[in-house]
């Protein structure tokens, strides 16, 4: 049972017992304090003084001074902050002892006056009829907490939304965001829709899925892990552009970059390539952060990065390379990379999951020694086709997939190539993905054949690409852990002390 602060029952009770509604509905108010402190601004006393006009607002009492028969307080909307100056000749001796001597910090207020400054110029509402709106009876965290323990903040994002501003300015600038993305794409003839988050066969990418049951039908379903392969069904029903803002589900760890549930933008483009794509997501990055915090110029944890300046274009062997120091043929050798990682890592000599592939050891490689060096915006390209099981083969190079991912800040923000749409060739792939979960892999992806059947009808040349929405946000607001832009993120259950994040994940699937 959940133990109410009992000073704070006290006073409940008591205002109850003058006959006051302590928790009323009807309230109405006409103007915000902002618009308040619109109607004030600039005007001195004298001004004020004739002014008839009378304001009704309400909002969160964050303030409060008593001085003896007046006082004054600060109430809190979704729009800002503003002052009331409270008499007791002005509300009545009742409201005043009943009322305004019995609120505490954390209450809503209802008050109705006139427009006022004080001496020293600060605008205020000289009220003339004060209610409570709403009771606390919780007893706000001390300063540290509140504002500085990210556990607390995270566990209880109702109280960090009215105490922490900062907190309440990323998660409108996250609105925003939402809302410039989806701005951009319908400029761009992108028709939005809609795909299941209930699926029969959980695909379109490699994670590990959530698992549910449906009784009626009495079947196991998935939370959908991506919206991929429905949304390519309808480019070959003839929706040849298209894109969907999503909530996709894995069952993975937690960590500073992953949530196992997340948003991501994705969006599938006819008669287009991955190098339209590549062009397209600098356009998208740009708008957005000119939109969102009005330049192209972001700071990211200790990085200064410039989204208005072309974005680097990079193979991902040129880079694994460079920054291993394993020259052009090593990277294309699995047993030069193997002795590579062992000299280094000797404990690893007999580690069974150590990867035999040359794609395997490219995600190991590019993982340790390249993500974390991308601090500014790049597109790693040309991936083997062996991690690539979606993407279509280079014509020039089979080896390798038409695939791109965008890092910025160190994290992946975006994956994106042309679509296989040989259903023959996909086909096959599925088959050696459903080897691969045969043989213990189980973030490899099941074969989906009703896809197959899709493709069959023909698929036209596409390109399509995936956003993370909330690494977008932590971008575009400076947060440097995803928890602080998901509104309420997945943590351990509450045993009676702080909140624990779940055990972390390796950054492996794109995320939001």
């Amino acid at each position: 049972m959940y133990e109410f602060e009992e000073k704070r029952l006290e006073k409940l009770a008591a205002m109850r017992a003058a006959g006051l509604a302590v928790y009323p509905h009807g309230l109405r108010t006409t103007h915000s304090t902002a618009e308040v402190e619109a109607l004030i601004a600039g005007r001195g006393a004298e001004a004020l003084a004739t002014d008839s006009t009378e304001v009704v607002l309400a909002g969160r009492l964050m303030f409060k001074n008593e001085m003896g028969k007046a006082g004054f307080a600060r109430v809190q909307d979704a729009f800002g902050r503003m002052q009331l100056y409270v008499r007791k000749n002005d509300v009545g001796e009742t409201t005043f002892d009943d009322v305004w001597k019995k609120l505490d910090l954390g209450d809503h207020v209802w008050a109705r006056g006139r427009l006022m400054v004080t001496k020293t110029g600060e605008p205020s509402v000289h009220v003339t009829e004060l209610r409570l709106a709403a009771k606390c009876i919780a007893s706000l965290p001390d300063k540290w907490k509140g504002l500085s323990d990210a556990e607390y903040r995270n566990r209880h994002r109702y109280v960090d939304l009215f105490v922490n501003p900062e907190s309440r300015e990323t998660f409108l600038r996250r609105s925003r965001v939402v809302r410039a993305v989806r701005d951009f794409f319908e400029a761009r003839g992108f028709f939005e829709v809609e795909t299941p988050m209930l699926q029969a066969i959980p695909g379109g990418a490699v994670a590990r899925p959530f698992v549910t049951h449906h009784n009626a039908l009495d079947m196991p379903l998935y939370m959908r892990i991506a919206p991929e392969l429905f949304l390519k069904r309808l480019v070959v029903g003839g929706m040849e552009k298209v894109f969907e803002i999503n909530r996709n589900f894995r069952n993975e760890g937690v960590s500073t970059r992953h949530n196992p549930e997340f948003t991501m933008l994705e969006f599938y483009w006819a008669y287009a390539t991955w190098q339209d794509l590549m062009d397209l997501s600098e356009a998208l990055l740009r708008e957005v952060a000119q939109k969102v915090t009005g330049g192209t110029a972001l700071t990211w944890g200790e990085h200064q990065i410039d989204v208005g300046q072309p974005f680097r274009r990079w193979r991902m062997s040129e880079a694994i390379s460079e920054r291993t120091g394993l020259s052009a043929e090593a990277v294309l050798d699995p047993a030069a990379m193997r002795t590579f990682w062992i000299e280094r890592f000797p404990k690893d000599a007999k580690n069974p999951k150590l990867p035999t592939t040359l794609g395997k050891w490219y995600e190991w490689l590019f993982d340790e020694y390249v993500e974390g060096e991308l601090v500014q915006p790049t597109f790693i390209t040309h991936f083997p086709a062996e991690i690539s099981p979606l993407s279509r083969r280079s014509d020039e190079d089979p080896a390798v997939a038409e695939r791109f991912e965008l890092y910025v800040g160190g994290i992946e923000l975006g994956n994106g190539f042309n679509e296989l749409n040989d259903p023959l060739d996909q086909q096959d792939r599925f088959l050696g993905q459903v080897a691969a979960r045969d043989g213990g892999d189980d973030e490899a992806m099941y074969f989906d054949a009703d896809y197959i059947k899709a493709l069959s009808f023909g698929m036209p040349p596409t390109a399509g690409e995936g956003i993370g929405i909330d690494r977008l946000v932590m971008l575009m607001t400076g947060q440097t852990s995803i928890r602080d832009v998901v509104l309420f993120p997945t943590l351990r259950p509450d045993r009676g002390g702080a909140a624990e994040a779940a055990p972390p994940a390796a950054d492996k699937a794109p995320q939001g």
